[in-house]
């Protein structure tokens, strides 16, 4: 809730989180994981690099959006790095140039 314009709602007898009435987060039910905006080109690399960490339940396999398991991530920086991104994808250009520290990328050095 802390990202710009972020609002929680139900659906599907869940929680969805939206920027803009964009969604870019979903808990599932089990609250072991969540779902977040994730291209399926990108998606694919993840989930072969991590299988542990990603996946896509079958019914999701069209799908832009890829599964995160909580108990896999390595700290928070981690969880706040894949929300930001998902946020980032989902929000409309005017909030990405507002907080440009949100943006994939910013404040990291090379």
């Amino acid at each position: 809730m802390s990202l710009p314009e972020t609002v929680e709602k139900e659906a599907w007898s869940m929680p969805t989180f939206r920027v803009a009435g964009k969604m870019f987060i979903t808990v599932p039910d089990d609250e072991t994981s969540f779902a977040v905006r994730c291209p399926r080109h990108e998606r694919e690399e993840l989930i072969a690099a991590e299988p542990e960490k990603f996946w896509v339940p079958p019914h999701e396999a069209s799908s832009a959006w890829v599964r995160v398991r909580l108990r896999a991530l390595e700290d928070l920086d981690e969880l706040r790095d894949i929300l930001v991104d998902s946020w980032t994808q989902a929000a409309p250009e005017r909030l990405a140039e507002a907080f440009p520290a949100l943006r994939p990328g910013a404040g990291k050095s090379a």
